[in-house]
């Protein structure tokens, strides 16, 4: 299971790709990872999706308000409704949480991504050997893969 972040993050901004979404994070996140799920791929056209996860009340977003569509029973995705950029996930399965597409942070490389998780849908031309945990499922339902 991955556990809370502790590093350094007093205020993130982050928004879209031609800036009428914007956020604010404020905290440090719960956890980051890289999700390999068929939802994400197909939501992000990439072959897989770095999240940053954060409580719903650590987000205040500005600007234009993000579009939203119900990809599947109980989650609901964020966006830009002017230039498309995915902006955030959330679930029913994780109340009072909002997962946010790391890379539209404008400091991405302020968080370090902690594990893989839907690698049972990862591509199998995809090969990443950064040493982080694989989960088959989420991290919250099983022990990382060997």
């Amino acid at each position: 299971m991955l556990r809370p972040m502790s590093e350094a993050t007093a205020k993130q901004a982050g928004g879209c790709l031609c800036g009428a979404v914007r956020f604010t994070a404020v905290g440090a996140p719960a956890w980051v990872a890289h999700c390999h799920c068929q939802s994400c791929r197909k939501s992000t056209g990439a072959p897989f999706a770095a999240f940053v996860g954060f409580l719903r009340d650590q987000v205040t977003f500005t600007g234009t308000a993000p579009s939203t569509f119900a990809s599947s029973p109980g989650v609901v995705r964020s966006f830009c409704g002017a230039c498309g950029t995915p902006i955030a996930y959330e679930a029913d399965r994780f109340p009072g949480e909002i997962h946010l597409y790391l890379c539209t942070l404008d400091a991405p490389a302020a968080f370090t991504p902690q594990a893989h998780v839907h690698v049972g849908e990862q591509l199998r031309w995809l090969h990443l050997a950064d040493g982080l945990p694989r989960y088959r499922t989420s991290s919250t339902e099983g022990a990382p893969l060997d």
